[in-house]
């Protein structure tokens, strides 16, 4: 396992299990498959995992009452705990109750590694209005914090706003080689280094996108390296950069557990052409899996008076994610005016120069809003 010095002589594994995705039960209510949960922690912290992160909002809950129980059997110092105060306060006594509640639900005396969860644009002010900071370090002072830190989903600017309200002892951003090469997640990264704050990182391998990308992109990373899987080439990237302290990782399933402890059992820094076959292996990927709109607008002849392409620009944001945020933007939409409501007629796809089948695009956006309707 490879270890990174912190402070006060500790050292922190570098790779840290993150537990917003702990492996549920079959139906509703966010109920943990515990005996699974239990043994994934369990192979975590005997093969030298000694970080593990939750949050208050994570599975309802459940997420620090099953991560506390299943420690509860190691000894206290052998490892950290990171857990966060949500950004949906209202009032400081919202604070001391929810960090009360905290500590019961993980039955610990103390939390190691406690953030600001989600410092953005809309929730700044709020942990600074209500001196969270602050409150943060009187509980240092009471022992019942170790370190203090935020984590942070906004944009370089807010986190320039926020790194600058304290020495912070560590933050927390999402962080992987797509983002680095197509977001704004060099610019946030440079803002911690600057100020000299080690980086927790969350997201390595982009809620799992980064495990298997397309056919051809996975094939030009396996020819490079047959013997590492897609998701290694996610962490080495994460691994290569100075600073980072932890590269957290959702792992459910042993077969994550396995290949990611063989990732980390030792270091081997990526050089200047495996970079450069990534950001290929990314161009490929955009280019194979997203819709190639321009918005020349020729397809505006909708009978249903459809926004076509802002629709695509939407699609393109869920093909390259696979996620179910991405598709939060259809709501948004006005209402008659979403993919659910594409006639079918093929008026765009005949008109499009771009020879994009639209309709066939605004199906699987129809059947993946009615899957995250089903979902919620």
């Amino acid at each position: 396992m490879i270890y990174r010095d912190f402070k006060d002589g500790k050292k922190t594994s570098m790779l840290g299990m993150g537990c917003m995705r702990l492996a549920t039960l079959p139906g509703p209510g966010d109920v943990v498959d515990y005996d699974l949960a239990e043994s994934i922690i369990q192979k975590a912290y005997e093969n030298g995992v000694n970080y593990f992160d939750t949050a208050y909002v994570y599975l309802s809950g459940n997420s620090e009452r099953t991560l506390g129980k299943a420690l509860s059997k190691y000894p206290r110092e052998s490892y950290y705990i990171a857990t966060k105060m949500p950004g949906m306060i209202q009032t400081k006594e919202d604070v001391e109750r929810i960090f009360n509640e905290q500590l019961e639900r993980l039955g610990v005396d103390y939390i190691d590694f406690y953030l600001c969860h989600n410092v953005n644009e809309r929730t700044i002010d709020t942990f600074i209005n209500l001196e969270v900071p602050q409150f943060l370090e009187k509980k240092r002072d009471e022992g019942k914090i170790r370190y203090i830190g935020f984590s942070s989903h906004g944009q370089p600017e807010t986190l320039a706003r926020f790194a600058d309200l304290r020495d912070w002892d560590f933050a927390q951003i999402q962080l992987n080689y797509f983002d680095w090469f197509r977001s704004n997640t060099k610019e946030q990264y440079q803002v911690l280094r600057d100020r000299n704050i080690p980086i927790v990182v969350m997201e390595p391998v982009r809620g799992g996108r980064l495990a298997s990308l397309t056919e051809s992109s996975d094939a030009m990373l396996k020819e490079a390296r047959p013997d590492r899987s897609i998701a290694a080439w996610a962490f080495r990237f994460v691994q290569s950069l100075p600073g980072i302290q932890v590269i957290l990782s959702g792992m459910n399933a042993m077969d994550q557990m396995d290949d990611n402890l063989g990732t980390f059992a030792a270091e081997e820094p990526l050089q200047q052409a495996d970079l450069d076959l990534l950001e290929k292996a990314v161009d490929n990927l955009i280019k194979e899996v997203s819709a190639p709109c321009t918005a020349c607008r020729y397809c505006s002849e909708c009978p249903q008076e459809l926004d076509i392409p802002e629709i695509l620009k939407i699609y393109n944001s869920y093909a390259i994610s696979k996620s179910f945020f991405a598709l939060g933007a259809l709501n948004q939409l006005p209402e008659g005016k979403r993919p659910t409501d594409c006639l079918g007629c093929g008026v765009c796809a005949n008109a499009c120069p771009q020879n994009i089948q639209i309709p066939d695009l605004m199906a699987e956006l129809a059947e993946a809003m009615n899957r995250m309707g089903r979902r919620g």
